[in-house]
């Protein structure tokens, strides 16, 4: 699924999924780069990111895998 990382000016980063017009707060990273590995948005669902360039650029959107809840 498409997902929008950014990150608001308070320095938070979210995730929005425009198919599901979701935006929560990203709670949790198992890696401390992001990418690659897997998030914990606020609504409890977990996703799986791609691997990127630590210094990626936000806002973007990547392709994420939902992982089963």
């Amino acid at each position: 699924m498409k997902v929008m990382i950014r990150r608001s000016t308070e320095g938070q980063l979210s995730a929005y999924v425009a198919k599901k017009d979701l935006e929560e707060p990203i709670v949790e990273m198992e890696k401390p780069e992001m990418w690659g590995g897997r998030i914990t948005l606020a609504n409890g669902w977990q996703l799986q990111l791609p691997p990127m360039a630590p210094e990626t650029l936000l806002p973007i959107t990547v392709e994420a895998r939902k992982l089963s809840e």
